[in-house]
């Protein structure tokens, strides 16, 4: 389509490109959004920019699209090779065929255009096809060719890809192919499978010398081959839309995510509360026993701060509406578990019911609400309430009407909503790709809306709850695109009580945590399938020190609140969500950390060290932060644990025990150990263990000191509100040298700690 280039001009930080060949195509352009961010833009569609992703008015610190519009290239020139534009940091330089290569400030290549042949295979005949077919074997991904729109890029031998999302398999995506379609399949999924609920098609390359990230900003189904077609090249596809992508230079990872979150939002602050343990289950039927179970939580002395009310709480699955016949009524059981310090998170899914009198589905049909068929219809599928429509949430009409029915909820005095079927899922068959949406200020296909879906619904829920309540809105959900971060925090949906998916949770949350979605978290113990005691009580440990903490399960499997299980069990379950409530503002100042940064709560060991090249191909262990290394046992039988330590001083967090890194050892681990480390020098804040967050959260901080020299900042705030974006909150600087603590407050908006208590590791071990 492009051929010889013929030349350039530039508008403000916009670069466009003439070719032969081209015809009544667009322009192809490459923007300078800052010093290490390009956008390479064909406009296909003559739409521009349609990004959900990328909305500057949730942007911070004064990054408005206006002030982006300041940053222009520093020079544009060209010669024989092409035309090459120049910032602080990044060299682009774009050639015949608008083949776009990258370099950075030094002149070392980050990304080249793949310009060698491809290696495609040939598709399978229909006859071999059919003869696959009959015992059983998909030949789904045997055919690897072109796409309408797409992007070949060269790949060096030492690259790996990480990123992409919640895409199963291991951390490193090399050699993996993937496809961004939301989809809910709750069989057990494994390497093999190309597409789950969320679709973030953002991949980051760690190179042997620097790194960079692409986010292919196409809402439509795209593909993402990463080195399975062709050793030395990975294709960026997709059905239809534009070509629009977004290169991220960096000299490591965290500039990268860093850079790729400043320009898609950062995931902000959550309720303290928020952090604290979830328990859950699709199967309390009734009143009396979601009741039991508050009850058997302060019983068996386990702190908690949520129940979740998933589906059996509404009216027959209707939206907005609570069932008076099993749950009596709902305002009074919240309110009782409040008393008890446990808060309430109800689950709601997109679908309403289509029935005459029902009125979250009259005051849809009314005011045009729904999703339509290309003949003008509403269109109808079903879901769990049976018929449904399903609301516009790319309307901003409708996200502003969906936003005012969580009133409902709140006053029920429910402190979160649980958003799940948002892909959005349906029983009767996928929704076609021609039903009719809208996309903002004009009519979109099905095709370019389903991967913003829940996104979308995700972002009208946010709006909604922060206008009624004035807190941080607690929002999960099972389906997302880039950017969902600054609306809602979110899960990785139906797992299963499989060792293989305890083993895929650490990659999973990790990359995950990469893409910019932070608070994130599997379902402790497996959704679907039959939890075994060994594995509840190691996936307790990992759950311990992910960022949203939740053990749920399905209705028919078995039951897994901690004390179903034995007394083991129940004891191993009580130890790790006693730490996970000592930890809470460690977690919370990881989750300022993100809100600042942009790094991720849970951490790849590549994201910390970069340079060894033990850790990025590592799956089985990860980091809590900067400073705290967790190493759990992921697989059954094992009662020991092969532990590598990246370089450095580091001291086993249940012995004390001071071991120089750089190398492997095998770590004793019984069923209650998950082997932790502490970096030499670390300064921990911990609370006393606490039955629940409660307001007493700021009478006593403990700071646990390691040998070592070190310096911390802590935050501190009230937990629930914005207040702090208006300065109402502390920064302390704890400087570490060998247990001796020294603690200067950097930042005053808060009321003091009653107490502060410093422990040396050594009294910690005592």
């Amino acid at each position: 389509m492009f051929e010889k280039l013929k030349g350039y001009r530039v508008e403000e930080q916009k670069v466009y490109f003439q070719y032969e060949g081209a015809g009544e195509e667009k322009e192809p352009c490459v923007e300078v959004i800052s010093d290490s961010i390009i956008n390479v833009f064909v406009d296909y569609t003559g739409l521009g920019h349609r990004s959900r992703a990328i909305e500057w008015e949730q942007t911070r610190e004064g990054d408005t699209k206006e002030n982006i519009k300041s940053v222009k290239p520093e020079s544009v020139s060209q010669n024989e090779s092409g035309v090459t534009i120049k910032t602080k940091k990044v060299t682009v330089v774009v050639g015949d065929n608008f083949q776009v290569d990258f370099y950075d400030c030094k002149g070392m290549p980050l990304s080249l255009a793949h310009r060698g042949e491809r290696k495609k295979n040939t598709a399978l005949s229909a006859s071999l096809l059919a003869f696959l077919a009959k015992e059983g074997h998909a030949a789904a991904g045997s055919i690897i060719g072109d796409y309408p729109i797409q992007e070949v890029r060269s790949l060096d031998d030492k690259d790996c890809i990480y990123g992409l999302g919640d895409k199963t398999g291991f951390l490193n995506k090399r050699h993996y192919a993937y496809e961004m379609w939301n989809t809910d399949n709750p069989n057990p999924q494994e390497d093999n499978f190309k597409v789950l609920y969320k679709s973030i098609p953002f991949m980051l390359v760690l190179k042997e010398k620097g790194a960079y990230g692409i986010f292919f900003d196409n809402h439509g189904k795209t593909y993402f081959d990463m080195g399975k077609e062709g050793e030395d090249y990975y294709v960026l596809g997709a059905d239809e839309g534009n070509l629009d992508y977004y290169f991220i230079a960096g000299g490591n990872l965290k500039d990268v995510v860093a850079d790729y979150t400043w320009l898609t939002g950062r995931a902000p602050m959550q309720q303290l509360w928020t952090l604290g343990f979830h328990q859950s289950r699709w199967g309390y039927e009734t009143e009396e026993e979601i009741r039991g179970i508050a009850k058997g939580l302060r019983e068996h002395n386990l702190p908690c701060d949520c129940i979740h009310f998933d589906i059996d709480y509404m009216d027959h699955y209707k939206v907005f509406t609570w069932n008076k016949e099993n749950y009596e009524d709902g305002g009074k059981v919240i309110s009782d578990f409040k008393d008890m310090g446990i808060k309430s998170v109800t689950i709601i899914d997109p679908g309403v019911k289509v029935e005459e009198g029902y009125y979250v589905y009259e005051e849809g049909v009314k005011n045009d609400y729904f999703a339509k068929t290309p003949e003008g219809e509403i269109y109808v599928n079903e879901v769990w309430p049976g018929d449904a429509v399903f609301p516009d949430f790319g309307n901003p009409e409708v996200r502003k009407w969906w936003g005012e029915k969580q009133k409902y909820l709140v006053d029920l005095g429910a402190a979160g909503v649980w958003n799940d079927m948002n892909e959005p899922a349906s029983f009767r068959g996928p929704l076609p790709n021609d039903i009719v949406f809208t996309d903002e200020d004009m009519p979109a296909p099905h095709s370019q809306m389903h991967n913003v879906y829940g996104h979308n619904m995700a972002k009208a829920t946010y709006e909604g709850w922060k206008e009624l309540t004035g807190k941080r809105p607690f929002v999960i959900t099972r389906a997302c695109y880039g950017g969902s971060q600054k609306y809602t925090t979110g899960w990785t949906g139906d797992n299963h009580s499989i060792w293989s998916h305890l083993r895929m949770a650490i990659p999973q949350l990790c990359n995950m945590g990469l893409s910019g979605m932070s608070f994130v978290g599997t379902d402790v113990g497996g959704f679907g399938s039959d939890c075994t005691p060994e594995l509840f009580a190691r996936w307790l440990q990992v759950g311990c020190f992910s960022p949203f903490f939740r053990d749920h399960c399905a209705k028919g499997c078995r039951v897994q609140e901690p004390w179903q299980f034995g007394e083991e069990v129940l004891a191993i379950s009580r130890k790790y969500i006693n730490l996970r409530y000592e930890l809470l503002p460690y977690l919370y100042d990881l989750m300022y950390e993100c809100e600042m940064t942009g790094m991720p709560i849970m951490r790849p060991l590549v994201l910390e060290y970069g340079n060894d090249e033990n850790v990025k191909n590592r799956n089985d262990e990860f980091m809590l932060g900067d400073r705290l290394l967790i190493a759990p046992v992921v697989e059954q039988g094992a009662r020991e644990k092969l532990v590598y330590l990246p370089e450095g001083i580091w001291y086993d967090y249940w012995t004390g025990e001071k071991i120089e890194g750089g190398c492997s050892f095998i770590r004793k681990a019984p069923l209650d150990v998950c082997p932790i480390y502490v970096k030499a020098g670390a300064v921990i804040p911990k609370y006393p263990v606490r039955m629940h967050v409660g307001e007493d959260k700021d009478e006593l901080l403990i700071l646990e000191a390691y040998p070592g020299e070190g310096t911390y900042t802590h935050y501190q705030d009230n937990g629930e509100d914005f207040s702090y974006r208006k300065g109402s909150f502390n920064t302390y600087q704890i400087h570490n040298q060998d247990g001796k603590v020294e603690i200067k407050k950097q930042h005053e908006g808060y009321r003091d700690y009653g107490k502060v208590e410093v422990k040396t590791a050594a009294e910690a071990f005592k």
